[in-house]
């Protein structure tokens, strides 16, 4: 298992950010999702996000609900998700499960926290579950090795900024913007203002997410961020494709720009 703390020493070491990317699992199929990472990492990313497919997925733009909604009518269930994570990991990456609370909630935290760890999972990412409701969450996750990851907004205040990066422990998630998910055109202003915002409250790492979805704009966040998500982007790929393979080299020539433009 790879741990989020071996990741950013390495990337600190190698004076560049982390590459960061997502695809939900079961999509475009429940094997293909896992070939899917898996190309990504070896083309440059340190740490895949297996998003867990939910049927009301708020902070998510068109392009990822449209990819939930096909690996939901694929059948995905969390059984998949840990298998989806198992297979991830062998890559050598890191792995993350970015999930609403609800599905962990019903089915179990204690029980998600230690399944996710068996399948060798390093942590979670849960948007909607606020600080002040998450301590039973940090605390089976903590029991169980694996590491938590909360978000903060260019909304938040300070107070909110503090909150948010004391239940902590892999790295911070700052939202660049205010709004759903998607690539853009360019990296909203307001992230590099949020990364200085909580810098002094934390020695975590802090990565930027929303909106990134080119070389160019990887080495623009690479610039003051310690990680750089991107999700959107890889998802468009594996739509806009033909048949699955041209989607695997999609993915796979869009995570060696971003690759580049992290190290830029």
């Amino acid at each position: 298992m790879t741990t989020l703390q071996t990741v950013f020493e390495k990337a600190r070491a190698d004076r560049r950010a982390a590459l960061i990317g997502y695809l939900p699992a079961g999509f475009p199929t429940k094997e293909g999702a896992v070939a899917a990472a898996t190309a990504m990492v070896e083309a440059g990313c340190d740490v895949i996000e297996i998003g867990l497919p939910y049927s009301d997925p708020l902070m998510d733009g068109p392009t990822i609900q449209d990819a939930v909604h096909r690996a939901l009518t694929n059948g995905t269930r969390i059984a998949d998700v840990m298998r989806t994570v198992e297979g991830v990991a062998r890559s050598g990456a890191a792995v993350l499960v970015m999930t609403y609370w609800n599905p962990i909630d019903r089915y179990g935290a204690e029980r998600f926290a230690r399944e996710l760890a068996d399948a060798g999972g390093a942590g979670t990412i849960t948007p909607d579950l606020t600080p002040e409701e998450a301590g039973p969450w940090c605390e089976h996750s903590a029991a169980a090795g694996i590491d938590t990851v909360f978000l903060a907004a260019p909304s938040s205040t300070e107070d909110r900024i503090k909150a948010v990066v004391d239940r902590c422990t892999g790295f911070v998630y700052a939202a660049s913007l205010m709004g759903v998910t998607g690539a853009r055109k360019s990296v909203s202003s307001a992230a590099e203002g949020l990364v200085g915002r909580i810098r002094p409250h934390t020695g975590l790492p802090v990565c930027v997410g929303l909106g990134v979805g080119t070389g160019v704009q990887a080495a623009e966040v690479a610039g003051y961020a310690d990680g750089v998500i991107v999700g959107s982007a890889f998802i468009r790929r594996i739509l806009d494709a033909p048949d699955e393979a041209s989607g695997l080299a999609a993915v796979r020539t869009l995570a060696a720009e971003l690759a580049t433009g992290v190290r830029a």
